[in-house]
């Protein structure tokens, strides 16, 4: 029998907190399988990127670049390939792709039950469109497939990880399954602008070392920081106590676990709230997998992308890769120049991230998919500075550098949009 898959997905997790302190099980994950030190989202918002995920091609390919945006309908997603090879399937948590409006119809289920088509193929459900609408951190409620309502109590993120939990113990054990694990975790509450750590964890975290990338500039960081990293280690009990249920039922060995991030956080120092930015405090995210096909103890620094996680997944369920998916398999991907994110409701923006450089290119229709002109807004050497504290933009000094990157921003944009837009100099220099 082919081998279970997990994809254990956080929201709004840096890629720096993935350490041995926080994440000791993360770490012990990683030990057993591949550590990716160069992974970055697609796109810094939680809608687009999960669209981006289920349907493995850029947000505004499949329609979805901001919120609010639902999958197109009859989009085949990663749960319909897997059902048809013989999968059973499972989504738990946050899933962000069934309200708003989309081909002249339009539903709201941000706090209801989610109309069954728009379970996107996944046959097994416990979660809510907007979880962050039905809970706080603690104590909430959610749907099942049939739109019956759960009441839950106690913290959110182990309550989530119970509902994976209680899927384990009663699956149908003579087929294999894919899980998608959706934590909201430890992304803000939005009603509450604030991060919700577990209560007993908070303290640990307040005199813990502000990052670099933030510590140079306004934000909210200080006084949201320790519940912000309570949140992150509580996943990581959560992810701790699901590998440990594997390992009881005698499925860990021959089960694929994938841990990433949809985007990163940035505590409003680069912008007015969280993300929605090309810097690495929005872009970078963790990701570790343990399974077939991927390096025991390895550190791999090749540049990967969420893009590049559907035909990761579909590879090692041994199922045939679409030729419309528009990333690569990890386990053949080569150790490419870039990644390409697009960035929408702060901008309409474009970005790429080599392992050296960061260049990126906005305009101002902020809800827009795409534009035909682009202007300059960053440009960091990030080997000399890893903090991204000086906007190279309009130095001299790395001007053929940043025509070299422009070049291959175009490039991407036309391969990945069909589009070739014009890139012009902005003279406002930008200071963050």
């Amino acid at each position: 029998m082919k081998d279970n898959i997990i994809f254990y997905f956080s929201d709004q997790q840096r890629y720096d907190t993935a350490n041995a302190e926080i994440m000791p099980n993360l770490t012990v994950l990683a030990d057993e399988g591949t550590f990716f030190e160069n992974c970055y989202t697609c796109q810094p918002v939680c809608g687009p990127a999960r669209a981006g995920l289920q349907t493995g091609v850029y947000p505004t390919e499949c329609g979805c670049h901001i919120n609010g945006i639902p999958l197109p309908d009859n989009t085949k997603t990663l749960a319909d390939y897997f059902n048809d090879n013989g999968y059973e399937t499972a989504y738990i948590g946050k899933l962000h792709l069934a309200s708003g409006k989309n081909g002249g119809k339009s539903i709201k289920c941000e706090k209801t039950a989610i109309p069954k088509e728009r379970l996107w193929g996944y046959k097994y459900f416990r979660g809510a469109d907007v979880l962050e609408f039905t809970s706080h951190g603690y104590d909430g409620y959610i749907f099942d497939e049939n739109g019956n309502k759960i009441d839950f109590e106690g913290y959110r993120a182990d309550r989530i990880n119970d509902f994976a939990i209680e899927y384990i113990e009663n699956y149908d054990r003579n087929k294999p399954f894919f899980m998608f694990i959706s934590q909201l975790e430890p992304h803000h509450q939005n009603d509450r602008n604030r991060f919700e750590g577990p209560k007993e964890k908070v303290e640990k975290y307040r005199d813990y070392p502000i990052p670099d990338d933030l510590s140079f500039l306004k934000g909210n960081y200080k006084e949201q920081y320790p519940d912000y990293l309570a949140a992150i280690e509580s996943l990581d009990d959560n992810l701790g106590r699901l590998i440990g249920v594997l390992k009881e039922k005698g499925i860990y060995d021959n089960t694929t676990i994938i841990y990433t991030s949809d985007h990163g956080c940035h505590f409003k120092t680069r912008n007015a709230e969280y993300k929605r930015s090309c810097h690495d405090s929005s872009i970078h995210i963790p990701l570790v997998i343990k399974g077939s096909g991927f390096s025991k103890g390895k550190r791999d620094d090749k540049i990967v992308s969420l893009i590049d996680l559907p035909p990761t997944l579909l590879k090692s369920a041994e199922i045939d890769i679409p030729e419309t998916y528009q990333g690569t398999a990890i386990q053949f991907k080569p150790d490419t120049d870039c990644a390409f994110i697009q960035i929408s409701e702060s901008q309409c923006g474009r970005a790429i991230r080599t392992k050296q450089y960061t260049y990126s290119v906005s305009c101002a229709k902020f809800l827009s998919s795409s534009s035909k002109i682009y202007f300059e807004d960053y440009l960091y050497d990030n080997f000399a500075d890893k903090a991204q504290k000086c906007n190279l933009i309009s130095s001299k000094e790395y001007k053929n550098v940043k025509n070299e990157l422009k070049k291959q921003l175009i490039s991407q944009i036309s391969m990945i949009e069909n589009k070739r837009p014009v890139i012009l100099p902005r003279f406002i220099k930008k200071s963050k």
